[in-house]
């Protein structure tokens, strides 16, 4: 009589790892992209005309998003027009206007304290609409990046205002949908990242286009540093940046993605610290020492192999 056993595969210690280190790779190149948009405050302090906010930002989503149609020739289809539209505004128009708006109500890194409530949202949205399950882990690291935020960039004697605090709390909002909606819907099929990436600019610079020349004069004349920021903030900050920020999307669960927008106001103030000699006190280091270590307990973690059972012989 003969015994045939029934063989389990298992991945092997060398594919965990690979898994692992790609894992790893994902979110180190998706980082850059909130590194990024970090600089945005040193781009406009420096290089932009001044008081010119929704100007920066239409510029900067704008070109970046028609120069991607032009050289993708692609446009949505059926049910993806009306998801286009919404991902724009979520990503891009609403949550630039609002971000400027907290800006220029709320002093000092108020409105980045205000924000930090946004990996908190995308756990309750992500439980939802994705079905995520919520873990201690995530709650435990929603509340160190928001105590790492608030000692990085909350100012002695810093006000609140209302406007500020609402605006700072719809951006957050807007961000934070826009990051559920885009993992939840994902890609169409045979719709390339250069392409998804120019629908969204496009729809966000269309949608702050009115609102800027409504609210926003146009500047007298532009020096060739107006032109490198502007070229900065469109090139860099939005064709490459949200690039790499919606690959890292597509392959990153939503919370962990949503905790590397962290990366943007310590960023911030590490270059504010390097070029507009800005102070750095112990508490800050201590923030910032808080959000990496929010950002890396986040991140999605390889499962250890379930043991191997005995299967019964079969005669």
């Amino acid at each position: 009589m003969t015994t045939v056993n029934k063989i389990n595969f298992l991945p092997s210690p060398e594919g965990l790892r690979g898994n692992s280190q790609r894992r790893a790779g994902t979110s180190a190149l998706t980082v850059l992209a909130p590194a990024v948009w970090g600089s945005t405050y040193l781009i406009t302090t420096e290089f932009l005309p001044p008081d010119r906010p929704l100007l920066a930002s239409t510029v900067r989503a704008l070109p970046a998003g028609l120069a991607l149609l032009l050289w993708t020739r692609v446009l949505p289809r059926g049910i993806w027009w009306w998801r286009a539209i919404v991902l724009g505004v979520l990503n891009i128009g609403a949550f630039f206007y609002f971000l400027f708006l907290a800006a220029y109500h709320l002093p000092g890194g108020v409105a980045a304290l205000v924000m930090a409530v946004q990996p908190m949202i995308v756990l309750l949205l992500g439980a939802v609409l994705l079905k995520a399950r919520i873990q201690p882990l995530h709650i435990g690291s929603c509340l160190l990046a928001a105590v790492g935020v608030a000692l990085l960039v909350l100012q002695p004697h810093a006000g609140l205002d209302t406007i500020g605090v609402v605006a700072g709390l719809l951006g957050a909002l807007s961000m934070a949908s826009g990051i559920v909606l885009t993992k939840r819907w994902g890609r169409p099929e045979g719709v390339s990242l250069l392409t998804f990436t120019g629908w969204q600019l496009t729809v966000g610079g269309l949608v702050l286009l009115p609102v800027t020349l409504l609210g926003e004069t146009l500047p007298d004349h532009l020096t060739w540093g107006n032109v490198g920021g502007f070229a900065y903030l469109s090139i860099i900050g939005a064709l490459i940046a949200y690039v790499l920020w919606f690959r890292g999307l597509s392959l990153l669960p939503a919370l962990a993605a949503s905790f590397l927008s962290f990366a943007s106001p310590l960023c911030a103030t590490v270059l504010g610290y390097l070029f507009l000699d800005q102070s750095l006190r112990p508490l800050q280091f201590l923030g910032a020492a808080a959000v990496v270590g929010a950002v890396v307990l986040a991140q999605p973690r390889k499962k250890a192999p379930a043991p191997p059972q005995a299967e019964p012989a079969v005669r």
